[in-house]
């Protein structure tokens, strides 16, 4: 069982939804829908994203410290 992880959301689920449904390319939407799943409290630890995207933790870890880093903007660049 992996560690539950501590990340602040600026954006609100509302916000979020919107981006989701303008959202061009897939790499973006899993970004995207990974935000609303914390910001929504549908998912408490970093291992749970990686099995619903079907992604590797590292992956994640990856997304995560991009958002920390510089926002959503920063975060969706490709």
């Amino acid at each position: 069982m992996s560690r539950p992880f501590e990340i602040e959301i600026a954006e609100s689920e509302e916000e979020l939804k919107k981006r989701l449904q303008t959202a061009n390319l897939g790499n973006q939407k899993e970004k995207l829908i990974m935000l609303w799943w914390i910001k929504s409290g549908h998912v408490k630890e970093q291992q749970d994203i990686g099995k619903r995207l079907a992604k590797d933790t590292s992956t994640v870890t990856m997304w995560l410290q991009k958002y920390r880093s510089g926002g959503l903007d920063e975060l969706l660049k490709t």
